[in-house]
């Protein structure tokens, strides 16, 4: 090859340009290499050092036991909507999720994580004390981060306590199901319970309206011979027209908890409504001839049918509401009772001591390659000019005076 041809020292040196790289790699290799070999006892030494020191220190944590309970929350009855819902198939599960239809396990363990529930195992236990916490909202925390409750796919909820003494785990796990059952006993879950709670509290509003009408008819002044009249019919078999239309709106605003407007039943509720107010309104004419006391009486009258017609429809619900509910059965029913663990569940020793060690290998790799990266830089001027200006500034920010 003729070296004094261009072309030719051209190739020799695009050559040569990769076995330099490839050159500058291996030596770049062999030098991490050699900053390993430098610091292999510190390298080996220090992570078990520090893996045997942070395994005995293991042996000092007081152990923690973990008591487990797990339950089966009540089942609700398939209501009405719910069974259409499930006649459609596939398009019966996009409505239900549209409608915000979800897991019922969710709302019991929401309802055992609720502040109710925690206060009272607070007070029940003396918590604030045993954590320590001064105060109330301390002490939530803690309690909350030693539970564990979780609702699984097969319907059961199992809740995991943890505490130093194992008698007190297995008494706070099941301490749970017992405020859980309490909990439900005063609130509306299911759709039966709601419908009770509507009507009672209608019930119980009715019942002094219909007290303070009998009064006021009492007090009217008429004799009973006046109840015998025509006249004392036709305002009875309006008041009770009254109070059924009255009635029927209620339910409506009740079905819509759970009905939509274009279910049969809505609908069918929607038309003896229509019905209803139909009839009262051909039924119902002013009487410009009644005055005086007699005209005083009707009124009463006609206000105290209302009310007893209207208390015997609510209560007639009531009963319904109350059949409906006692048959859901809204009873927990244990699967497995907590009992004191005989093992503990953490510390983990071995644990502990593999993680102190891979953590403190993997940091003095990371040191010994930083310090050697530094002692190299120091070599070259530019760098260790960099370094300087780097160390000035630091001492300016301490508010020191560079030397």
């Amino acid at each position: 090859m003729n070296l004094s041809d261009p072309s030719a020292a051209t190739t020799t040196a695009m050559m040569s340009a990769p076995s330099a790289g490839i050159a500058d790699d291996e030596i770049s290799l062999l030098d991490l290499l050699q900053v390993v070999f430098d610091n292999l006892r510190l390298l080996v030494l220090g992570p078990l050092a520090v893996g045997l020191l942070a395994l005995g220190v293991s042996f000092l944590i007081a152990p923690t036991f973990t008591a487990t309970t797990r339950f089966m929350p009540p089942q609700q009855q398939q209501g009405a909507a719910a069974a259409m819902l499930q006649s459609l198939g596939a398009l019966g599960g996009l409505a239900g999720a549209a409608a915000g239809i979800k897991n019922p396990s969710d709302q019991y363990v929401a309802l055992m994580k609720s502040r109710t529930v925690q206060d009272t195992l607070l007070d029940r236990f003396k918590l604030m004390e045993r954590y320590q916490a001064k105060y109330r909202e301390s002490a939530r925390a803690a309690l909350d981060g030693n539970v564990v409750i979780v609702g699984g796919k097969d319907g059961l909820i199992s809740v995991d306590a943890s505490d130093k003494d194992p008698a007190v785990a297995a008494q706070i796990a099941n301490a749970y199901v017992d405020e859980l059952a309490r909990l439900l006993t005063r609130l509306a879950v299911t759709e039966a319970q709601q419908r009770r709670l509507f009507f009672e509290k209608q019930l119980g509003d009715t019942k002094d309206k219909l007290t303070r009408a009998e009064v006021a008819l009492k007090s009217s002044g008429i004799n009973s011979s006046v109840l015998k009249t025509s006249a004392t019919a036709a305002i009875e078999n309006l008041a009770k027209l009254k109070a059924a239309i009255t009635a029927q709106e209620i339910k409506l605003a009740s079905m819509r908890g759970y009905l939509t407007e274009s279910s049969p039943d809505f609908k069918q509720a929607q038309t003896e409504l229509s019905a209803m107010r139909s009839q009262l309104t051909r039924a119902e004419t002013p009487d410009p001839t009644s005055a005086g006391a007699d005209s005083s009486y009707i009124t009463k009258f006609r206000d105290f049918k209302y009310f007893e017609t209207l208390f015997e429809l609510f209560a007639k619900q009531y009963e319904i509401a109350r059949i409906d509910e006692s048959r859901e059965g809204a009873v927990i029913q244990v699967v497995d009772t907590a009992v004191p663990p005989e093992l503990k569940s953490k510390p983990k020793k071995s644990l502990i001591a593999l993680l102190s060690t891979f953590v403190a290998g993997f940091g003095l790799l990371l040191f010994v390659f930083i310090r050697q990266a530094v002692r190299n830089a120091a070599h070259m001027p530019e760098t260790a000019q960099k370094l300087l200006r780097l160390r000035q500034a630091w001492l300016r920010a301490l508010g020191r005076t560079p030397s």
